[in-house]
């Protein structure tokens, strides 16, 4: 027995003093209104309601528990309404995991304009490092794409595509010249993530619909820099120290304002997918929509780099593929 569903039956035959007219009122057939109260006095074992060919009148014990039910379904609708509220109307505390580098060039940036239209959403932004997969412990989970494909149950909408490129400050390539090719990095001071054994680097811009390029294949020797950490490779390489590698969405603001500039504008090193990802779509609060919706407008939500576009350097097709090159050692 649904017990709340009985109580608003036996609410509504008491409002309408009449088991006809709560049937309805509730589009039951009066047998089911006159069994489901029927049903809720047995379970609780006492009459409720007098019943005679005239009229129905309510027995002690009817009385006092029709004051409480009231009182219940009174509490019910508010805390439906309460629910209502929070998946309809964007308010209260939203919780995002993001990589550092996303979190620091891109969603920093852009709060204040989400802040100024919902300003009844708070945020707490997580960021402890590479994010793998979605977490159920929050709202919005920040995922790339990149060598192997999402995995997991979840609903993911993309933002953008992001290609890692090549980057250096204007003064270092006026003393140390600028490279034509990848072999020209042998002459080169580089900075490089420590688990990199290679660097393979691809000719031609990215996409299904583009003709597959030249893949040249780097072994850094003793790069200037090693570590994991991007934006400590980014602040590097805006101090002059060298060559590096670094995602469009990092370098974007130093390539506009031309404190870096791109290197082998033809070739890109890797390119990712980002996505917003919830853990379920359903009762999903306004927030969270608001947020994600928020994102996929700001970036665009195509399979293309707006960084790139932006800065106004995007990748270069071809003109001409030249022959293979075997694997070579920069400094």
């Amino acid at each position: 027995m649904d017990r709340l569903h009985s109580m608003r039956v036996f609410s509504r035959v008491i409002e309408q003093a009449s088991f006809a007219g709560a049937a309805r009122e509730l589009n039951l057939s009066p047998a089911v209104v006159t069994r489901l109260v029927a049903d809720l006095e047995e379970h609780l074992g006492a009459r409720l309601i007098n019943r005679t060919t005239r009229r129905l009148s309510l027995t002690d014990t009817g009385e006092l528990y029709l004051e409480r039910v009231r009182h219940i379904l009174t509490e019910v609708e508010e805390a439906e309404a309460l629910a209502t509220a929070a998946t309809s109307e964007p308010r209260g505390h939203l919780r995002v995991l993001c990589p550092p580098a996303f979190a620091v060039h891109q969603i920093a940036k852009h709060l204040p304009k989400f802040r100024a239209q919902y300003p009844r959403v708070t945020l707490e932004l997580s960021v402890p490092g590479v994010v793998e997969t979605v977490d159920e412990n929050f709202d919005v989970t920040i995922l790339t794409e990149g060598r192997r494909p999402l995995d997991g149950s979840f609903v993911a909408r993309r933002l953008a595509r992001s290609e890692v490129i090549a980057c250096a400050s204007p003064e270092y390539l006026e003393q140390r010249g600028r490279p034509v090719h990848p072999r020209d990095l042998a002459g080169h001071d580089s900075m490089v993530p420590s688990f990199l054994r290679e660097v393979v680097w691809h000719r031609g811009p990215w996409g299904d619909d583009e003709p597959e390029g030249e893949s040249f294949t780097v072994v850094p020797a003793h790069s200037a820099l090693s570590t994991v950490h991007t934006d400590t490779m980014y602040a590097a390489a805006l101090a002059g120290l060298g060559i590096t590698g670094l995602p469009s969405f990092v370098a974007e603001d130093a390539l506009l304002e031309n404190a870096l500039e791109r290197v082998l504008p033809q070739w890109h090193l890797l390119t990712t997918t980002l996505y917003a990802a919830m853990p379920t779509r359903k009762h999903v609060p306004a927030r969270t929509r608001a947020f994600v919706d928020f994102l996929v407008k700001t970036f665009g939500g195509e399979d293309r780099d707006p960084w790139l576009i932006a800065a106004g350097c995007e990748t270069q097709a071809p003109s001409k593929r030249p022959p293979a090159q075997a694997p070579l050692a920069f400094q």
